[in-house]
């Protein structure tokens, strides 16, 4: 059976709804994402842990306030969406979605911007089709 090519734009559109900012279990941040959200932040990459961030096994995540949703979630907005750990920018086309595509189901019922009528490999194939041109080659 021969099945159409999906675009990202198909599959998801942002609603600017914070919901993939609340409680997921937290935001991963590289060494880069640190130094640049530091000093987006105006602090040193310590002072910037110390106060925004708590460890995750031998990670950083970012933290959460007591509404559950990330610390950087204000009045309905990011605070620092110009400079947003890698982990956001790339939400939902994520590895783990190319891997399993039925993770994509999962991870729409709580996010409205998800379009869940096409195939799985419809979306696994267009994820990794994103993966490739961002340079992910299967890391994380």
């Amino acid at each position: 059976m021969y099945e159409t090519r999906v675009t990202p734009e198909a599959l998801f559109t942002c609603r600017q709804c914070g919901d993939c900012c609340r409680g997921f279990g937290g935001t991963y941040v590289s060494e880069s994402d640190i130094e640049v959200i530091a000093r987006y932040v105006k602090a040193s990459p310590e002072r910037f842990l110390a106060r925004y961030c708590q460890p995750s096994g031998s990670r950083w995540v970012l933290g959460q306030g007591a509404n559950g949703y990330c610390v950087f979630w204000r009045d309905g907005l990011c605070a620092i969406h110009p400079v947003k750990p890698r982990m956001c920018r790339e939400w939902p086309f994520i590895r783990s979605v190319a891997r399993h595509p039925e993770n994509w189901f999962s991870m729409a019922a709580s996010c409205p911007g998800m379009r869940t009528e096409f195939s799985p490999q419809q979306i696994a194939q267009c994820v990794e089709r994103i993966l490739a041109a961002s340079g992910d080659h299967g890391g994380g």
